[in-house]
This record gives C-alpha cells, sequence and structure tokens, in this order.
C-alpha cells in the first residue's frame, strides 16, 4: 500500500530536503524505503545503526546516491547544523529525505540553522481512504479504526484475524508501545522522577477525550503545579500522543486562553465508550486533512471547536482564513438533529453544516443541515 504522501515527497525533493515527522511506528520508515523505487542509486542510512552511523559520521555514502535517507539523525548531536551542511554541498542532482520520530518535529522549531531547506510533510495513522480491501465493506472499515486505531500494526491485526487474537494482540502492542514512548521519548525532555507522573497523566487523558479540559482538576490529581501540567502536555503534544483543538474566536488570544478538547492520535487507546472513540476517529481524520492542506498547499487552514457561554457546544469547525467553512457533529447512531448545530448553523450561514452518522440508513438534509453517513463522508475527504 503506497502511502497518501507518497506522491508529494517524489515532488517536494525535486526542490529541497523533505522531513517525513509523525508519531511511532505509523510507518515513516516503510514509505521512506518504499520511495526508494524511484531512484537509480539511493541510499538508506539509519543513525542506529553502528555501521550506518560511521558512514553519517564520515560522510562517506555513495557519491552517485541520487537519494539519501536519514532516519533517526535526530539522535546526533548538532543534527540541524550537520544536515545544513549536507545540503549546501550535497550534487544538484541529489535528493534528501529526513525521516524520524516526532521530537524531529519538536527541535526543529528552535532556530533559523535549516531556514527554507526544506518541507515538512506530517504523517499520519491510516485512515477510511487508505484501507483498500475487496473483503472489507466500509461500515466494517469504520469498525475497525474505532476499535484497533489507525497504526499500522495493530490495524492490521483487526484486518486479518479472528477478533479476540486480534484485541489480544493489539492490547500487547500498545503496552509495549507507550512504554516505550516513556521510557525513551519522554525521558529526553523529562527528569526520571517525572516519568510516573508523566505516565498516570497519559491514563488520566484517556478517559478525558472530547471534553473541555480542565487544568484545575488534573492539577489537584495529579498533585503538581499548573506550568508542570502545561509542560507535560506540551510533551505529548510534540510526541504526536495527543492533539489539543481550541474554540473558535476571531480573537486569536481569546480562544487559546479558552478550555481546550483533547484527542489522541491512536483511538484504539481512548478509554470509553464507542461514541467516544468514533468521536476520536472523527478528529483524528479531520486534523490529518487539516496538515494535509498546510503542508502540500501552505493553506491558513485550523481545526477548532465552537462553544458558548450557555454551553452550547459543536463538536468541530474548520476555520479558513480566520472564517468558519464548515460545522460537524459526530454522531454514533442518533440522526436527531442537533439542536446546537442548529444554532451555531444559523449564526454561521456561511458555512456547510453536516451531521456525520456512523449508524445511518439514509442520507437526508434537515433545515439546512446535512445529515450524511459516516463512511460517504470519510470517502469525500482527500486523505
Amino acid at each position: 500500500m503506497k502511502r497518501y504522501l507518497y506522491k508529494q515527497i517524489l515532488e517536494d525533493l525535486k526542490r529541497k530536503m523533505v522531513f517525513l515527522t509523525g508519531p511511532r511506528q505509523v510507518g515513516k520508515t516503510y514509505l521512506a524505503k518504499q520511495l526508494m523505487s524511484e531512484f537509480k542509486n539511493p541510499q538508506y542510512l539509519n543513525f542506529d545503526s553502528i555501521n550506518d552511523r560511521r558512514i553519517i559520521n564520515n560522510m562517506s555514502w555513495a557519491q552517485n546516491s541520487d537519494l539519501v535517507i536519514f532516519d533517526e539523525i535526530h539522535k546526533m548531536s548538532d543534527w540541524k547544523n550537520y544536515l545544513k551542511g549536507v545540503f549546501d554541498t550535497k550534487n544538484s542532482d541529489q535528493s534528501i529525505l529526513v525521516a524520524g520520530s516526532a521530537r524531529l518535529d519538536f527541535r526543529s522549531q528552535s532556530g533559523e540553522s535549516l531556514a527554507g531547506r526544506y518541507y515538512q510533510l506530517r504523517l499520519h495513522p491510516v485512515s477510511f481512504k487508505e484501507v483498500i480491501s475487496d473483503s472489507l465493506a466500509d461500515y466494517d472499515k469504520i469498525e475497525l479504526l474505532i476499535e484497533f486505531g489507525g497504526f499500522p500494526e495493530p490495524f492490521l491485526f483487526g484486518a486479518s484475524t479472528d477478533m479476540e487474537s486480534a484485541k489480544r494482540e493489539a492490547a500487547r502492542w500498545r503496552k509495549q508501545y507507550y512504554t516505550g514512548i516513556i521510557r525513551e521519548d519522554i525521558i529526553t525532555h523529562s527528569r526520571v522522577e517525572e516519568l510516573n507522573e508523566m505516565s498516570v497523566l497519559l491514563q488520566l487523558l484517556r478517559t478525558h477525550v472530547g471534553s473541555p479540559i480542565s487544568i484545575n482538576t488534573l492539577v489537584e490529581d495529579l498533585q503538581i503545579s499548573n506550568k508542570t501540567l502545561k509542560r507535560y502536555i506540551a510533551i505529548l503534544e510534540s510526541l504526536y500522543i495527543v492533539f489539543m483543538i481550541y474554540p473558535y474566536h476571531k480573537n486569536i488570544a481569546r480562544s487559546i486562553l479558552k478550555q481546550p478538547k483533547l484527542y489522541f492520535f491512536d483511538t484504539g487507546f481512548v478509554q470509553g465508550n464507542k461514541g467516544l472513540k468514533f468521536e476520536n476517529l472523527c478528529a483524528l481524520s479531520l486534523l490529518k486533512y487539516v496538515h494535509y492542506l498546510q503542508d502540500t498547499s501552505g493553506e491558513d487552514i485550523q481545526l477548532n471547536y465552537l462553544r458558548n457561554r450557555d454551553k452550547k457546544e459543536v463538536d468541530f469547525v474548520i476555520v479558513k482564513n480566520g472564517i468558519p467553512i464548515l460545522l460537524i457533529e459526530t454522531k454514533l447512531s442518533d440522526n436527531k438533529l442537533s439542536k446546537p448545530l442548529l444554532y451555531f448553523s444559523q449564526r454561521f450561514s456561511e458555512a456547510e453544516s453536516l451531521q456525520i452518522v456512523h449508524n445511518l440508513r439514509q442520507n437526508e438534509t434537515r433545515q439546512g443541515i446535512n445529515i450524511v453517513k459516516a463512511s460517504d463522508w470519510f470517502d469525500s475527504l482527500p486523505v
């Protein structure tokens, strides 16, 4: 299966370096190696390999390489200045792809040494649009993504084995996955004594998906300072474990001060009912869409949610150039028109309003709001 960024990476490599970032085990290395088939003399170098590390340090890769892939190079001391030198002195017909964990993205935000030399593309988990299968109905694709999430390994368990075995193997994968993140990735941003607090926070957040986050409540539960909690959440965001969606407000500063909602990149990790997991899946699909447009087209587009003082709330709003263009409410089975969605649709009359329902017999339109089957909506997204 060719991932959705395949063609875009090939195009971008003609102009600049490409930084391919995203969560652990989302398929970055697999995609990078797939791209090698498009070149005559590609060379893959992983900084975790002792032999490859020697070649990287000595800059002794084959000079006729038309594609050089650096994987996990963020573990190298002063890696940004190293890549700057490589890019500025490379042959004109040589392309450079840099693949790595979310830490690459986190650290690339500081400093200007690589300014103007790279494109960043964020690789997301597999979504409905990427699942191509003759044996799976559209409804079943969504069921699998709700249960197992879109990380390739657990999703493939669900698609290829019996349900009980698949759940068992997915649980084993997640235990190892999150243990590895805490021990290896989070430790690079925190002190050893903070790891237990981070682990407890991660488990607490699993039950807070889809609701405005109360910082004060979490501070009391963990018995830590407000500043420390915000730093912990920022680390989880930088590692593509969670993402925050802020309420829409014309004044950006005011929206940031209001309580954000939190979701996970791994829908299968969410702890809650099926409706909550479905909402997380929709949030992740929308974020993937927004990131795709930001990274490939440079569009000024954001994912927010709507909430007023009367606590009327709509799950998601897509905002383009500061103006809401799409309001979305998600429902697992309820096809009754959402009153908050109707309320906000009348106040943002220029925006399209959708109520997305997983278990829905027939699409329809009521009072200007389109009520659509989730499978139809997922299929309409470009990624």
